[in-house]
């Protein structure tokens, strides 16, 4: 039997489940989207998503210095 049925040709999501969303920069410390791109990710067409793919290097430069995991969550300010 073959997986080919189970392949499919478009762009993966960048979500590594390290869903933290930074207050300040407004993305998410593990993959870099904003919270619209990843509830409208399912929506996007190959082209939007290679787009937002693209961008996502450049938006970690907005994280620098940023802690990020369990250390960060248990030393932020409790709302």
């Amino acid at each position: 039997m073959s997986d080919d049925i189970w392949q499919r040709d478009e762009i993966e999501s960048p979500c590594v489940k390290v869903c933290v969303i930074h207050e300040g920069a407004g993305i998410c410390i593990g993959c870099n989207r904003t919270r619209r791109e990843i509830a409208g990710w399912s929506r996007m067409s190959s082209q939007e998503r290679g787009e937002l793919i693209k961008s996502l290097p450049e938006r970690s430069q907005l994280l620098r210095g940023v802690r990020k995991g369990r250390r960060a969550r248990q030393s932020a300010p409790k709302l």
